[in-house]
Formats: C-alpha cells, sequence, structure tokens
C-alpha cells in the first residue's frame, strides 16, 4: 500500500515543467538511439547504458561503495566519449547547424527521377566495359570534412559526361564524383578508408572508401569493380551487390525519396509506428531518470545569508549608516531545486518609495526575495528593518573658493568671479543654518601667471546631496595685474 500511495502522490505532485522536462529528455535519448542504431560504435553506447543503469540501482539501494565508484568512472567519461565517438558527434552537430537548410535546395521529383536514371544507366554502361567507377551521391550530411583533392565542377549531370569522367585516360579516373541533386560537384576526389572490412572478401581501394566515407555520413556510394565488371552500392557502412542497372535505379531512387521537396506530410499514426521501440524506451528511460534523480518526495529547508537591496530611494530623502545589509532567509523546496539555485543571485529588494517621517519601519515579505519558482520562502529573519534616513530640501547655498599659497610678488589680485555664486542642492533638514558650506576644490594662486579662467569641482559637504549625484563644477575668473 505505501508504494500504490507514494506513486500516487508522485503524480500527483507532477508539474508541467516536470512534463516538459521528460519530454526533452526522451527526445534526446529517442534521437541518440535512432542515430546509434546503425552505426558501429552502438555497441559502445549499449555499454555505457548499461553501467548508467546499474549507477540508478546503486543509488535507490544505497550501495555506497558502487556508488562512489561509478561517480569517478562518470566524471572523465565525457573525455571518453569525445574520443569514442568523435566522428559521431561532429555528424550531429554538423546535422543540427544545417537542419534549417536540409530541404530547401533539394531538386524537384522528375529532375530526381531523371539524375537516377542517368547514373544507373552510367554505372550499368561502365561495368559492361569493366571501367572502375566510384559515385558518391550527396545526401543531407555536408562531406567537406570527409573527402580531399579534387576539382570543383558544378555541372549539370549526364551519362556521357559520368562515362567520359571514369575514362581509364581520364585523370579523375581514380577518384571519386561527388552528386548533388542533379548537378556534380565535384570529380576526382578521395575518400577515407573503412577500418572494419574484415568480414568482407576480396574488396578492392574503390570498395574500401565507398565504406569509408558511408560510415560518416548519410551518403550513398555506387561502385563499378573495373575487375568483375559487377556493381554495388555502400550505404550506411554496409556494402551490397546490386543485380543489374534497373536495381541500382530503383535504390537510388528509394535514396532521393528521403530528400524530395513535395513530399507530403506523414499522418500522426504512421509517425507513431515509426521507430515504436526506441519511442517507447526513450520514454521509459526518461520516466526513470526522472524518478530516480528529478523527483525528490521529501522537503528540504536551507538558510541563506542574503543582501538587502534597497531601491526606488525618493530624491528628497537620503539613507544614512549603519544599515541593514544582510537577512537570513530560509528556503524550502525539493533537493533538485537547490541543485539548480544560484546562492549568488539571491538577494531581498526593498522598496522605500513609500518612506516617510512616520513609515522609517518596513516589513519583510516572500515576494521581496527573488526566489526561483520551484523553491518556496519560509521564513525571513528579521521580520523587519528600520531605516535610517534623513529627509533633505531644496536650498540655494554660496559657494565659497578655497585657495592655497600665493601670487607671485609682481602680480596684485585685482577680482575673483564665481559662475555660479551659488548651487541649488538638496540639504539635511536636521542642520542649522550656516553649518553647511559648500567650497570648491583648491585653487593653487602660485601658478597663476596672467588673468585666466579655470574650472572647479565644488568638494563633497556633509549634509549635502546633488541632484546629479556628482559636484557640479565652477567656473572662477582670476583678474590680476603687474605691479
Amino acid at each position: 500500500m505505501n508504494i500504490i500511495s507514494d506513486a500516487v502522490s508522485a503524480i500527483k505532485s507532477i508539474r508541467i515543467q516536470d512534463i516538459l522536462d521528460i519530454a526533452i529528455i526522451a527526445a534526446m535519448i529517442f534521437a541518440l538511439l535512432t542515430w546509434f542504431k546503425t552505426r558501429a560504435s552502438r555497441f559502445v553506447l549499449i555499454g555505457i547504458l548499461l553501467l548508467g543503469g546499474v549507477y540508478l540501482v546503486a543509488r535507490f539501494f544505497q550501495l555506497y561503495l558502487t556508488v562512489i565508484v561509478l561517480q569517478g568512472f562518470f566524471a572523465i567519461l565525457l573525455f571518453v566519449l569525445v574520443v569514442i565517438f568523435q566522428e559521431d558527434l561532429r555528424g550531429v552537430f554538423e546535422r543540427l547547424a544545417m537542419f534549417g537548410n536540409l530541404r530547401k535546395t533539394v531538386a524537384p521529383v522528375s529532375v530526381l527521377d531523371a539524375t537516377a536514371d542517368m547514373i544507373a544507366e552510367a554505372a550499368g554502361n561502365m561495368a559492361k566495359k569493366h571501367v572502375g567507377a566510384l559515385i558518391v551521391i550527396q545526401g543531407a550530411d555536408p562531406l567537406g570534412r570527409h573527402i580531399n583533392g579534387g576539382t570543383a565542377l558544378d555541372g549539370r549531370l549526364s551519362t556521357a559526361v559520368v562515362e567520359s569522367i571514369f575514362d581509364p585516360h581520364s585523370s579523375g579516373h581514380d577518384g571519386a564524383v561527388v552528386i548533388k541533386d542533379d548537378r556534380i560537384r565535384m570529380f576526382g576526389v578521395h575518400l577515407p578508408l573503412s577500418t572494419g572490412i574484415g568480414h568482407y572478401e576480396n574488396i578492392g581501394l574503390r570498395h574500401t572508401a565507398a565504406l569509408g566515407l558511408t560510415e560518416r555520413s548519410d551518403a550513398l556510394c555506387v561502385v563499378v569493380s573495373e575487375e568483375s565488371g559487377t556493381i554495388s552500392t555502400a550505404v550506411g557502412g554496409s556494402l551490397s551487390a546490386v543485380s543489374g542497372p534497373s536495381v541500382l535505379n530503383e535504390i537510388l531512387k528509394k535514396y532521393y525519396a528521403r530528400y524530395r521537396t513535395e513530399t507530403k506530410a506523414r499522418p500522426l499514426l504512421a509517425w507513431m509506428r515509426e521507430n515504436t521501440k526506441e519511442k517507447v524506451i526513450a520514454v521509459a528511460l526518461a520516466c526513470v531518470l526522472w524518478v530516480a534523480v528529478g523527483y525528490q518526495r521529501d522537503t528540504v529547508r536551507r538558510d541563506f545569508i542574503i543582501p538587502i537591496e534597497y531601491k526606488n530611494i525618493p530624491q528628497v530623502w537620503q539613507i544614512e549608516e549603519p544599515q541593514a545589509t544582510e537577512v537570513k532567509v530560509i528556503l524550502q523546496g525539493a533537493e533538485q531545486a537547490f541543485r539548480l539555485l544560484h546562492e549568488k543571485s539571491l538577494r531581498l529588494s526593498l522598496d522605500l518609495s513609500s518612506i516617510s517621517e512616520k513609515n522609517r519601519e518596513f516589513m519583510l515579505t516572500r515576494e521581496m526575495v527573488n526566489a526561483p519558482s520551484n523553491l518556496t520562502v519560509a521564513e525571513i529573519s528579521p521580520a523587519k528593518v528600520r531605516v535610517q534616513a534623513s529627509k533633505l530640501a531644496w536650498e540655494a547655498l554660496p559657494v565659497r573658493l578655497v585657495t592655497r599659497n600665493r601670487l607671485a610678488d609682481d602680480l596684485v589680485l585685482q577680482k575673483i568671479v564665481l559662475d555660479p555664486a551659488t548651487i541649488r542642492v538638496l540639504a539635511d533638514t536636521r542642520m542649522k543654518p550656516g553649518e553647511i558650506i559648500l567650497e570648491t576644490e583648491p585653487l593653487d594662486l602660485q601658478s597663476i601667471s596672467g588673468s585666466v579662467t579655470i574650472t572647479l569641482k565644488l568638494a563633497v559637504a556633509r549634509g549635502v546631496t546633488f541632484p546629479n549625484g556628482e559636484p557640479p563644477q565652477v567656473r572662477v575668473n582670476v583678474r590680476v595685474k603687474k605691479k
């Protein structure tokens, strides 16, 4: 009964965010499963998934030694994955980068069908003559990093052009031709060689190169053997013989069908029937991960000391020291929520727009804390703070010039004029008249050699607040004459 009640409580506690979380992880797992399903490295992925399952079981049954050992293993797993799956990861990232452009430049159905006819005809003619050939039909994946050398052509495809490129007297005879839609992009290119040809008997260099490229991309390669005059196709790292041009034509048309722009949208039921096993596994694994890692039954409470941020201070008020700068906040929520919390971002914002002579004490509420939505503010200590502040009033105060040293002996001071002579400031109402003095920065009279106008800043004065926060400047006109 406890298990049933726990399951019911867990279902009731599921939020929309949790459903979205599970859906995203399920989509990622499904993409990995479908991507590695046809890859030779899928067995390594299966081994890692098995270890992950052992880790979840060990964590559930609190097998501390096993958990610690596997945590140490997973700490370096990222670097291992980069080494093992470097080609597959590159392909994934390239597909993501090309996602928005995959179907924008695909030729119409009639053009692709005509292209398949021409390639099949050319392969059949060369097979009869025992002329070796390697034709690459590019799919969605970019091939730039897999091929070397070659000559860019970007010419319209035809049977005669393909046969002329692989003529034994042609310079591009030993390389491969790259075809995208109905265009020959390059010829005479060199492809990467496969290292997993142990289960193939007596295959030549062209077949090895075709396998090498299809192991690294979704391209389809057509190989015509110079020795036996047979036709083979390579796709997904698998090589198979073709009985004749007509069969090759059907293979090419089926391959092109995946990239046609006119393909109608498939109904939802048809989409659900594709890769059903992978979809079920992805959803199941995502739910298991959420239960093991994301879902927490117990509510955790933690204390934080966070800063107080005073905002919206009226211009006619001045905040004084000492002032409360920190407050203790108790947050409660799931353990997983605390793992995602950035403690340094927490703060309590106190709005002082309502401060007045009678209102200097403010209650601290939960809404003032910028806690994330998955955590709740349980307590704030202290519950209220008293703000030390003084009210200011507008006053026009005279400016006094401060000087140092003396004029040169051959000079006589005639007049000093300050502009402006008075400054409008916000002054502390508790100070008596005459206690606030506005003074300039010191003017060195010894440096004056003639009549001059100098700009000086006002010094910061006690009990005074300047409107813009910065002391204004005063123009000082000094007039002197020779003795």
